[in-house]
């Protein structure tokens, strides 16, 4: 696991020592930020069950200024700050243990808005559609801003969920697929 483009390209990152997290493998990441970008110039990112940290740290080395973190493990906190602090990220960044729907609640309390969101849950254990429609509630997603959705191969989900469309939805191999998501234009 690595950074693939940026200012870190090719730095190395630790994974998440334990089985209950799944890592964006450097090939679907390659293929996302392709899509996404590949390179930003500043904007605020939120990766939500972060894991290793690897896709928001991949956002902040390609351009985002600033990335909040939140993962409600603590051996994921711990290698997410060890990534961080390698990478000398820490300026521009904060990590909470936390679970996502609480951490969610925290960022419309501080109104903060952001430019990309990563959603990558365990899969089969929590609702995108329940986390789609609370982000769109929240208005936590800026004007132009992405939804950036890991799944199952298997789930498919919805073009159209409250007020948001996707925009790009890609299968890599049987298990892994992304769709990304943005605000629904007014004449769609």
């Amino acid at each position: 696991m690595r950074v693939i483009a940026g200012e870190h390209k090719g730095r190395a990152l630790k994974a998440v020592p334990n089985q209950l997290t799944r890592p964006t493998t450097d090939k679907v990441k390659e293929s996302l930020f392709s899509v996404l970008g590949p390179f930003f110039e500043g904007g605020e990112c939120l990766d939500l069950f972060a894991g290793s940290g690897g896709l928001g740290i991949e956002a902040l080395s390609r351009g985002m200024t600033h990335c909040i973190f939140v993962d409600k493990q603590g051996k994921a906190v711990e290698t997410i700050k060890q990534n961080l602090t390698t990478l000398r990220l820490t300026d521009y960044s904060e990590v909470y243990r936390n679970d996502a729907l609480r951490a969610l609640k925290a960022v419309v309390k501080r109104e903060k808005q952001f430019d990309l969101i990563f959603l990558d849950p365990p899969y089969h254990k929590m609702s995108y559609e329940g986390l789609l429609e609370q982000i769109s509630e929240a208005g936590i997603l800026r004007a132009n801003g992405r939804i950036v959705c890991e799944h199952d191969a298997k789930k498919e989900l919805p073009e159209f969920i409250a007020g948001l469309q996707a925009v790009k939805q890609d299968v890599y191999g049987n298990t892994t697929a992304i769709t990304i998501y943005q605000a629904a234009r007014e004449d769609e």
